[in-house]
């Protein structure tokens, strides 16, 4: 079955450091390795491919992870392309890869 949305999703927790942060991010993103979704990481927001509201609950279970980990607060910065049809990261992105 073909994934119908791509998330890109920003997550910046409230930390005292910027190692911190860093640190708390990489946790962020053991999560969305664990969900088993197709996903890349960028410099500033890493891409999911999936189920909405997969991808949606994961997001949260990301926003729940830092809370648990000691942040006060948490901000994500959420875009997201759903296209019931069908899409894939690779779809949008093949013409530029060599």
């Amino acid at each position: 079955m073909m994934a119908t949305a791509l998330v890109s999703v920003q997550i910046i927790p409230k930390a005292s450091s910027t190692e911190e942060v860093i640190e708390l991010v990489d946790e962020a993103i053991k999560i969305i390795e664990s969900s088993g979704v197709n996903y890349e990481v960028h410099p500033l927001e890493t891409t999911m491919e999936g189920e909405l509201e997969h991808l949606l609950a994961v997001i949260a279970q990301m926003n729940k992870k830092m809370i648990e980990l000691g942040s006060p607060n948490v901000i994500s910065q959420v875009k997201i392309l759903y296209q019931p049809s069908g899409i894939t990261m690779g779809r949008l992105t093949e013409k530029y890869r060599s």
